[in-house]
């Protein structure tokens, strides 16, 4: 009986990640292919944003209940160094060698790098004259009442912080006054705050919201979709979001986890993925749909990029969120 029980913890994991679009498409693209090559079930978890996830992880000591978790490179670094997330065995994932060494610098020995976005300025193009060049639109007294903002709780929140504090004279992780200062007067411009990505998007759509941050991948897909929406990568920068995947500690089924990590990061899935979820990949040697090239970030122009330190965002990030609460989201209408 024992063995029976052991056997089926083999053939399944847990998988915690979001829903919305993301779940429909990630169950399409690599979780049926992967459970039709393999015959492990996927129990799909899409309960909690990344910050949320990593707080269940911490508060169970490794052992919150999911074998993988989706979640951004900052969480997998601090994850690796509060011993809370297995460092990936090279030798069970071996695609781990065909991700670029820089963006899998970026998130550490924790964490595997299966897409990367940015930060774009999404706009409805019915409401927004030409094509905006800056994220100073989110301040333009035309949009009063037409603007949305992340929760601190969604790391586009802090990104657009930090965008906001470089270009006004401030820093990334130090001196972030003056980005805390601007984004009290897009604050004043915003109907509220919303976490998920899948209500945030649900404003732009009916139109009630005009202009916002978004992740670009989301944004090609509301592009997709026909919606009157277009997006851009403004003229003072913008800051990636490298996702990744991890195991915690304690999860029960580490190998199977093992397999379905290299079988995303597998060459055919990666393209799968990027042609499905509109987002870029940490490989250099996928096929990229045409229409998309334009709109990614290639490898070559990773430099022109906003990267914050990410140790030492981890570490001032619960000074942020309190000055968060406190400055800007009084600000709101």
């Amino acid at each position: 009986m024992a063995g029976t029980a052991d056997r089926v913890l083999a053939d399944q994991l847990i998988l915690n990640s979001y829903g919305g679009p993301y779940e429909d498409i990630i169950r399409e693209r690599i979780i049926e292919p992967f459970e039709a090559e393999t015959g492990i079930e996927v129990i799909y978890d899409a309960v909690g944003s990344s910050s949320q996830d990593y707080a269940k992880i911490k508060a169970t000591g490794g052992r919150p209940g999911f074998d993988i978790v989706v979640m951004t490179a900052a969480q997998a670094l601090q994850g690796c160094q509060e011993g809370l997330l297995v460092k990936l065995p090279l030798d069970l994932i071996g695609e781990l060698s065909a991700l670029s060494p820089r963006l899998s610098g970026v998130a550490g020995p924790c964490g595997a790098v299966h897409e990367v976005q940015y930060m774009s300025l999404l706009y409805r193009t019915d409401h927004v004259e030409g094509v905006p060049s800056s994220w100073n639109l989110l301040l333009d007294p035309g949009l009063s009442g037409r603007v949305i903002l992340p929760t601190f709780q969604n790391v586009m929140a802090v990104n657009l912080l930090q965008v906001m504090s470089v270009m006004n004279g401030g820093g990334l992780v130090d001196d972030l006054d003056p980005g805390f200062a601007a984004m009290a007067g897009i604050a004043r411009q915003s109907i509220g705050f919303e976490q998920s990505s899948a209500i945030l998007e649900s404003y732009i759509k009916d139109g009630s919201v005009w202009a916002m941050p978004f992740w670009n991948g989301r944004a090609q897909l509301l592009v997709d979709s026909g919606a009157p929406v277009d997006y851009v990568r403004p003229r003072e920068g913008t800051i990636p979001l490298i996702a990744t995947l991890s195991v915690p500690v304690g999860a029960e089924n580490k190998e199977a986890a093992f397999r379905f990590i290299d079988f995303f990061l597998r060459k055919s899935s990666q393209e799968a993925w990027v042609e499905g979820y509109r987002v870029g990949s940490a490989r250099t040697d996928i096929v990229v749909p045409e229409e998309l090239r334009d709109r990614q970030i290639p490898e070559v122009e990773l430099d022109t990029l906003l990267l914050p330190d990410l140790a030492l965002m981890a570490e001032r990030m619960p000074v942020w969120s309190e000055r968060w609460d406190r400055d800007v989201v009084p600000a709101a209408r």
